[in-house]
């Protein structure tokens, strides 16, 4: 044990990736632990003025950590400081796991209270279909319009609910059934995989994506498996093209105003969800359709959405009375 205890910080973190390697985690996913984990770190060796090879696991105590996190927390936000402690948390319960450490010392530390999950849709009650025919007419003015691709992305986002990742990561073979019962079979977070029924428009506006992309790139072979999303060099679209993507879409439909601040692709998500709660879905189903890890996110929904609030004040007897005078 004490052996164990010796070992420097930098393996342990190595032993922890390893660890993980089973749980398939995204990319994005170890980058931010990564991060997180670095930057703590960091601090850690200014604060007891040691090199890296120096910072053994047994030198991880309450006290150094709650330093660390003080420092960190000076120059970060509250969600960033809230992150990097959930991360720390999982690194030091391996090491607890693992023999490495004795007890995880980050109960001793504080972290920020989790703000409230507050859903982002759209504003406007018909800005979904505003934004949805601006992109079919074409309107986001660029050296070459495809709206085929736009109005597949914005589908996608306020039909399906689907993340950025989830679209990224759609193939041809991602949509099945029978025509009229077809589903979008999606890849979600957390490797949760999930299947969202689709209308018979949805697979329309596939196959014209499909031809678009037939037309523009004929020299190009895309197999059943390959990403569905392209950019305009026929390469699978990456992150920030694709969230430019929509952000250009809200802006040259004049409704970039009507995007909560702090959203934007997710922003046609939250509308999806949200829309869904309006029309009285319940938070299980919510879940099961927006791939949720846990049924108090889905409830956000529906609690946004005032639906329950609204039925229990129109029960008050009162408004009998109301009636009766006006």
């Amino acid at each position: 044990m004490r052996y164990k205890m010796l070992m420097r910080v930098s393996e342990a973190q190595q032993a922890f990736f390893a660890a993980r390697r089973p749980r398939k985690d995204s990319p994005h996913t170890t980058d931010a632990y990564r991060r997180d984990l670095a930057g703590i770190t960091a601090l850690l060796l200014r604060e007891l003025d040691l090199s890296p090879d120096e910072l053994t696991v047994e030198m991880l105590t309450a006290q150094a950590l709650r330093n660390a996190f003080g420092a960190f927390a000076d120059t970060h936000a509250k969600s960033s400081v809230l992150r990097a402690w959930s991360t720390w948390n999982q690194f030091l319960t391996f090491c607890v796991s693992d023999g490495l450490l004795a007890g995880n010392p980050m109960g001793a530390v504080a972290r920020p209270k989790a703000p409230p999950l507050t859903p982002k849709p759209l504003r406007g009650e018909e800005t979904p279909e505003q934004l949805l025919a601006a992109a079919a007419d074409g309107s986001r003015r660029t050296r070459d319009p495809w709206p085929e691709r736009d109005v597949l992305v914005i589908a996608l986002g306020l039909v399906a609910g689907l993340r950025a990742a989830e679209m990224r990561a759609l193939t041809a073979r991602s949509l099945v059934g029978r025509h009229g019962e077809m589903r979008l079979h999606v890849h979600g977070k957390g490797s949760r995989d999930r299947s969202i029924p689709v209308q018979p428009i949805m697979e329309k506006i596939i196959e014209e994506y499909l031809a678009s992309c037939r037309r523009r790139f004929a020299h190009q072979r895309f197999g059943p498996s390959t990403p569905l999303l392209r950019d305009r060099a026929g390469e699978p679209i990456g992150r920030g093209a694709l969230e430019y993507l929509v952000k250009s879409c809200y802006r040259w439909a004049g409704l970039h105003d009507r995007v909560p601040v702090g959203a934007n692709l997710h922003a046609l998500r939250h509308t999806f969800a949200t829309r869904l709660a309006e029309d009285g879905a319940t938070a299980s189903e919510i879940m099961a359709l927006l791939g949720h890890a846990s049924l108090a996110t889905s409830q956000n929904y529906i609690e946004a959405t005032g639906r329950e609030q609204r039925a229990a004040v129109a029960s008050n007897r009162t408004y009998r009375a109301l009636d009766g005078i006006v």
